[in-house]
């Protein structure tokens, strides 16, 4: 979407100062703010109104940043940027297996925290493509991707939920079919932004498709790994017509 067009923010962290100065700025910048201090006010914002995105912090009493993340998740919510003063890699390696689209350690830039929500953003909305020049949907192995309504269908026709990131990651594949694509490209292809510092994220990102979309996730026929290059989506794509 234009984040300039009436984006809606919902900032959650226990920090009052902190979420009343990302207001302050996000609201320079033409982003509409709701602030929420704890899990319950989170909740009942969701409830109350529409969001484009949520920032929500790691560390906070009560219900913690990932057990609400994982909340989001369930009941399909917007896209996820979480925060936390935590910088070790295993705490973002699972705030992304939980659903994360992205992660900033604190303290942070808010100009990052904007281009990271703009970032976030782009991706929910498709890819860097014209919705006119992609296919109504990508087939393979039973499996449909239709990239404009973006919705992945299961080869039994059931929507099966998938967060933005995997689904750019997804489409990334199909329309590169049995190519080899390192993780710099996958990242420029997927998240669109440099990729500096968020090199194992495709690795989750890819172990959650898997888990998704594969038989077998420990021994992947569809997405496979090459050893010193990346990964290779195997799998013959066919563009169909529209769903009847």
């Amino acid at each position: 979407m234009n984040v300039n067009n009436a984006c809606h923010v919902l900032v959650v962290d226990d920090d009052r100062q902190l979420r009343t100065l990302l207001a302050k700025f996000l609201g320079e910048h033409a982003i509409r703010v709701t602030q929420a201090g704890n899990g319950r006010e989170m909740i009942a914002a969701l409830d109350a109104g529409r969001f484009d995105l949520v920032v929500l912090d790691l560390m906070m009493p009560g219900d913690d940043g990932l057990g609400l993340c994982r909340k989001l998740r369930e009941r399909n919510g917007p896209p996820v940027i979480m925060l936390t003063a935590m910088g070790s890699e295993t705490d973002r390696i699972v705030g992304l297996e939980l659903g994360a689209d992205d992660y900033m350690g604190k303290p942070f830039n808010p100009r990052e925290l904007l281009a990271r929500i703009k970032a976030v953003l782009r991706r929910a909305g498709g890819t860097t493509a014209k919705p006119e020049d992609l296919p109504p949907a990508y087939e393979f192995d039973g499996w449909r991707l239709e990239p404009v309504i973006r919705i992945l269908r299961s080869p039994d026709g059931a929507v099966v939920d998938v967060t933005s990131g995997e689904f750019d990651l997804l489409l990334a594949f199909v329309m590169r079919p049995r190519r080899v694509l390192s993780r710099d490209q996958l990242l420029d292809l997927a998240r669109g932004r440099s990729s500096a510092g968020f090199d194992r994220s495709i690795d989750v990102q890819i172990s959650r498709l898997r888990r998704k979309i594969e038989t077998d996730p420990r021994e992947p026929a569809l997405i496979k790994t090459v050893r010193s290059g990346g990964y290779i989506f195997t799998s013959e794509v066919r563009h169909p017509g529209p769903a009847s």
